[in-house]
Parts: C-alpha cells; sequence; structure tokens
C-alpha cells in the first residue's frame, strides 16, 4: 500500500472518530456498565481531591450519609457547560434529602474554574482533578461522564456524554434516596 493511500484511510478514519466522540457523543449520553476500574453494581474506587477553597474532599465521607453523582467536566467543553444546569436543578431539588452533586473539573487551574463557577453561580460541590488521576482511575477519556453512586458507595450507573436530556436521572435519584 502507498504512503499516499495510508495516509487517505487513516485522515478517513481520524474523521469518523472525531465525529463519534466530538459530535456523535455529545447528542446524548451512552450508559455503559464499565469504565476504567468502575463497574456497576460494584463499590467506586476512592479518592480525595481539593475543592475551590483548597480544603481536601473524599468520596468515602459520603458512604452512609448521600447518594453521589460525580460529574468530570472542564469550562472549556461545550456540552459539559449545557449540562451544568440540569447539575444545578438536581442539586437544587434534591439538596436536603441525602444526595449530593459532585462534579470534578479535569485539569484545569483553581482561579480559572472558580471564576466560572462564581460568574453562572452554581452551588453544587466543585473538586479539581489539575492532573485527571482520578479521571483516570474512572476511566474517563471524554467529558462530561457521570457516574451515579448509591449510599452504600456502589456505582448504580454510568454515562459517558451530555445527559442533560435524560429524564430518567432524577427517578434514578429519588431511587437511591428512597433507600
Amino acid at each position: 500500500m502507498s504512503w499516499i493511500v495510508a495516509g487517505a484511510l487513516f485522515a478517513i478514519a481520524s474523521v469518523a472518530i472525531h465525529y463519534e466522540v466530538k459530535i456523535g457523543m455529545h447528542h446524548g449520553a451512552g450508559t455503559v456498565d464499565e469504565l476504567g476500574q468502575v463497574k456497576v453494581r460494584e463499590p467506586a474506587p476512592d479518592f480525595t481531591l481539593r475543592d475551590l477553597a483548597g480544603q481536601p474532599v473524599t468520596l468515602s465521607s459520603f458512604r452512609g450519609k448521600k447518594a453521589v453523582l460525580i460529574d468530570f467536566w472542564a469550562t472549556w467543553c461545550a456540552p459539559c457547560r449545557t449540562a451544568l444546569p440540569g447539575l444545578q436543578d438536581l442539586t437544587d431539588k434534591f439538596k436536603d434529602r441525602g444526595f449530593e452533586v459532585v462534579t470534578i473539573d479535569q485539569g484545569e487551574s483553581v482561579d480559572q474554574v472558580r471564576s466560572f463557577i462564581e460568574r453562572k453561580k452554581y452551588s453544587f460541590s466543585v473538586l479539581l482533578d489539575s492532573d485527571r488521576a482520578v479521571g483516570d482511575i474512572y476511566g474517563v477519556r471524554g467529558i462530561p461522564t457521570s457516574v451515579l453512586i448509591d449510599k452504600n458507595g456502589v456505582v448504580q450507573w454510568i454515562a459517558v456524554g451530555n445527559f442533560a436530556n435524560e429524564s430518567e436521572l432524577p427517578k434514578r435519584v429519588e431511587g437511591l434516596i428512597k433507600e
């Protein structure tokens, strides 16, 4: 095969992959049963990250107290920004009912993220994964990626892509907080 043909095939494959990842996934969430070291119906890997005030937050600190929706995102990600108002709605609806939204910014500076969150007046928890180590453990290859965890620390749902139109998510949360 000539280098020209190989190059053309590579270019076509690159465009197809780009479309699938950048366009296809962001029209709606795709649910999966496994991502990285995370599997549905198994304990969520524990981690500790710092919040916007520099305080450490450990996932296991919610165990036995609250169900948690983890959302991996970044300020530059348009589908992530589209999903954030829905996360605020979940926060507002369930904040006093044993549920916490924990967003994990991937690789951005505290000042950039703080400015964005304050400007938008979001009140959900924001943690910083500056080296993306937690994102790697959770198998994050595209954002947004979300993981719903019950009060016992067990993963119940994983979604890759924007789930802003996921009408079942509030029902899922409602079911988890009633347990």
